[in-house]
């Protein structure tokens, strides 16, 4: 067992996705049912011989029972649901000497019903039964089952774009004719009831007219004034662009207008000399976009990729959470494609580069550029993925999100902030008071950032060299001192 939880943590512990206690009185085909949700999730741990109220009343009584518990996995559930035991010496709630039965859920990638073919889903601190929506919907998640394979109603082979099938084949070196590729690859035409059936996949990826069947399969664009978005009399969108088509086409014209809406940097870098860098690296945001399109959910038709820039940061929004095993905590080093399918096409146009790297990557090319990691949640059945532009040195500079706010809302790239530096010390000024004109409140990480490089770059000298630290030290523009001297 992976985790072993102490006896004041199980009685005191909330009931939760992770956690449940229960009755060793509890009989197996309801435990079952918990047994299912736990898998069907994220995996946890079930106390058994602890009432809900957290009173001990142990499993020692219940010796036969508790064999029948164990076998629960294996008798009640389909597929069996893998488990891990440990018994725990306790004293129930009448002093004698006791046990707990401690059964720990291990995730699974695997659709997991009872002896009724019912699903369950751990949802809060129960465990929930599906329906048929939700039980497909995590089907699609667990891979299971791909939707990308789902037949398109109504769809047929003249929805086709055929030329566009005999340019990919070419590329790939097929020889056949573009309707023997879909027939005998991956299923993307089919014979299904004696009709012709077109799957999803095929429909995105080489269809005519994909909107007319997926019409939220596209990547919309939103770009915001400020570092927050507004509505109302004080809606701040300043660009709203759709990007419509075939999913090669929607992501050829995503990452080619958001390139061009990637501003540059400038800085002073420490050997004295200009650097000018884009505000993010070109892999990152093409990772969160790409990523999107390959691993959206396409059974969701009610939303489509949106990409929201502020002056801070990028998002990109996704249908769908994390697919298969991968959750917020292994996506770095897990891998699960929930279309493999179209993964794989991306790849064949060299958008997706090596599978499973893609977001190790990321937060390594973050890091060598100086930028925050790189930031995912989920919501509801939606991924966000968030990349920040604000290096973590500048971060450093103010200690609240308001100070943050307050330089980045002066609009002024580190060049800017170097002029502003020497006009202001045409006249000899503190550290304190250089700080506070140009926005910044933390002087220690200013003089770092700013005033050193300057003093090296030989474009500002202090007014007493001899004493650096002095608490009357000033400091002067070059160019200024030369001209005030006889």
């Amino acid at each position: 067992m992976n985790h072993r939880m102490t006896i004041a943590q199980i009685c005191g512990a909330v009931e939760s996705p992770l956690f449940d206690r229960k009755s060793a009185r509890i009989d197996a085909k309801t435990l079952a049912i918990h047994l299912i949700a736990f898998a069907n999730a994220d995996g946890g741990m079930i106390a058994v011989g602890v009432e809900d109220d957290g009173t001990i009343t142990g499993i020692d009584g219940h010796a036969e029972h508790i064999n029948e518990l164990l076998r629960a996995p294996f008798d009640f559930c389909k597929p069996s649901v893998r488990v891990e035991t440990e018994r725990l010496s306790c004293v129930n709630r009448d002093g004698t000497p006791d046990h707990i039965l401690l059964i720990e859920v291990l995730q699974s990638n695997d659709l997991h019903a009872n002896q009724a073919d019912e699903v369950f889903f751990r949802v809060g601190d129960k465990s929930k039964k599906l329906n048929f929506e939700e039980r497909l919907q995590l089907m699609y998640a667990k891979g299971t089952r791909y939707f990308e394979d789902t037949p398109v109603p109504d769809a047929a082979m003249e929805d086709i774009d055929l030329g566009f099938v005999k340019a990919y084949t070419e590329k790939l070196g097929y020889r056949k004719s573009p309707e023997e590729y879909l027939r005998e690859n991956k299923e993307f035409v089919s014979e299904k009831g004696g009709k012709e059936a077109v799957s999803a996949a095929a429909m995105l990826l080489f269809g005519r007219n994909p909107k007319r069947f997926f019409p939220r399969a596209r990547i919309r664009f939103v770009r915001y004034e400020g570092t927050e978005a507004k509505v109302g009399a004080e809606m701040n969108v300043i660009k709203d662009v759709v990007f419509e088509g075939r999913i090669l086409q929607v992501t050829e014209k995503a990452l080619e207008f958001v390139r061009g809406q990637i501003k540059e940097r400038t800085y002073l870098g420490a050997d004295t000399r200009f650097v000018t860098e884009p505000e993010y690296p070109e892999f990152a945001w093409k990772e969160l976009i790409v990523n999107a399109v390959a691993h959206r959910d396409y059974s969701i038709k009610g939303t489509d990729i949106q990409i929201k820039m502020f002056d801070d940061r990028l998002t990109v929004e996704s249908p769908g959470t994390l697919p298969g095993i991968v959750r917020l905590n292994n996506m770095r080093h897990v891998h699960f494609s929930r279309n493999p399918k179209i993964a794989q096409f991306l790849h064949e146009y060299e958008y997706v580069q090596e599978f499973g790297e893609g977001v190790d990557r990321l937060y390594e090319v973050m890091e060598t550029a100086g930028l925050p990691q790189p930031e995912y949640r989920v919501e509801a059945f939606m991924l966000y993925a968030t990349i920040r532009n604000t290096p973590r040195a500048e971060q450093e500079l103010g200690s609240s999100e308001q100070d943050r706010t307050q330089v980045r809302t002066q609009v002024e790239t580190q060049v800017s902030i170097r002029e502003k530096i020497l006009a202001f010390c045409s006249s000899p000024h503190s550290k304190t008071e250089i700080t506070e004109h140009c926005g910044y409140k933390n002087t220690k990480g200013f003089t770092a950032r700013y005033l050193k490089p300057l003093l090296e770059s030989g474009l500002l000298q202090m007014t007493i060299p001899g004493k650096p630290n002095s608490r009357s030290q000033k400091y002067d523009a070059i160019d200024t001192a030369q001209e005030k001297q006889p």
